[in-house]
């Protein structure tokens, strides 16, 4: 159980540094915090449509993933005690 707990929390550990990235990789919409960086200036200069897609079911897939890591460590938790 101890490893499938650290291997757990090493998949959680990769997982949130890529969705960090990824979401920050995601084109800004315009009126929030990407404009403060210059993404309002580089907005039209942007992904191609396919490129965006891919990086939204990119992002989808890896936040699920990380979903299910942080369900079955609390589990693992949970349980470990009985």
């Amino acid at each position: 159980m101890q490893i499938l707990e650290f291997v757990l929390q090493v998949i959680l550990g990769i997982t949130s540094l890529l969705l960090t990235l990824l979401i920050l990789l995601h084109k800004g919409r315009g009126g929030g915090l990407s404009d403060m960086f210059g993404g309002g200036m580089t907005s039209a200069l942007g992904s191609s449509g396919l490129a965006e897609r891919n990086l939204n079911r990119f992002t989808v897939v890896l936040a699920l993933v990380w979903f299910v890591a942080i369900v079955s460590l609390g589990l693992i938790t949970k349980f470990q005690g009985l």
